[in-house]
């Protein structure tokens, strides 16, 4: 399906984001802001767990649907 592969690219999109994110808070600097940073730090790669989980869930219940099929080498070859 067209709009399934919008969706996984989205998500691929979102999880990359929230990855530079997390970079972004962890190299900013200063040392008055530590506890702050670290807080937005795990709150980004919390939310990059939760965007992988979720397009697992998506690309699994897709699958079962019969929305999306396995390509590649088949069994036994």
């Amino acid at each position: 399906m067209l709009t399934m592969s919008y969706l996984v690219a989205l998500a691929f999109l979102a999880i990359i984001a929230s990855l530079g994110a997390a970079l972004f808070f962890m190299l900013r600097g200063g040392q008055a802001e530590a506890p702050d940073k670290s807080k937005r730090m795990a709150r980004a790669l919390a939310m990059r767990v939760g965007f992988s989980v979720l397009l697992f869930v998506c690309m699994l219940v897709s699958w079962k649907m019969g929305w999306v099929h396995p390509t590649g080498i088949a069994a036994g070859q």
